[in-house]
């Protein structure tokens, strides 16, 4: 015998468990690290959507331009509408659309938005006067979205719930300042924006 000597079954179990608690909480630790991450990933990704959300919303309001449209029943529709007498919570003629490619299209385009699946929703279409079987290009912009709601400060700082202005003549155009609304969300609760509208 040569003095050598190997573990006991003691030692070998001591080793073992002092083994498994490092790992159980190295893997506890890798565990809370990936929760984190995967958390700040999902919560950035919503805040991206909600900063997309808001960059469309606001250049198209800011780009709206007073031209009417006809609608596919070839009635004269205001350049912008809202309120409970369409079934969008917003319709407007926005200016300011990009042709790259130059196609035989207008830079105008007429879009609309509202809140379809808890979604808030963007529809756009290709034309302004557009014919009965035309359907709307559909965005959905974010998700978990309850409610859309708008109101509209006139020339005299007066708000209005619906626009044109309940009593306003057919070819009237009421001068329009700007336009607050309201998304309320599942995620922040309820967001409250504010808009100027061109001179």
């Amino acid at each position: 015998m040569n003095g050598r000597r190997g573990f006991t079954l003691i030692e070998l179990l001591v080793a073992m468990g002092i083994f498994a608690i490092l790992a159980l909480l190295a893997y506890g630790g890798l565990n809370s690290m990936l929760t984190t991450r995967a958390q700040t990933e999902q919560s950035a990704d919503a805040l991206r959507a909600l900063q997309f959300a808001y960059r469309m919303l606001e250049r198209d309001i800011e780009d709206w331009v007073p031209r009417d449209i006809r609608n596919e029943f070839g009635e004269s529709s205001p350049a912008l509408l809202a309120g409970s007498q369409i079934g969008y919570a917003l319709e407007l003629t926005r200016g300011g659309w990009r042709n790259p490619a130059e196609q035989p299209r207008s830079t105008l385009q007429r879009v609309a938005y509202r809140v379809q699946d808890n979604a808030l929703q963007r529809d756009s279409w290709l034309a302004l006067d557009r014919p009965a079987d035309e359907l709307p290009r559909e965005q959905v912009l974010l998700e978990g979205v309850r409610e859309l709601r708008l109101r509209f400060l006139d020339a005299n700082d007066a708000w209005q719930e619906q626009w044109p202005p309940a009593g306003q003549q057919s070819g009237q155009q009421a001068a329009l300042r700007a336009l607050e609304t309201v998304v309320v969300t599942e995620r922040w609760g309820e967001l409250r924006w504010l808009f100027l509208l061109p001179e």
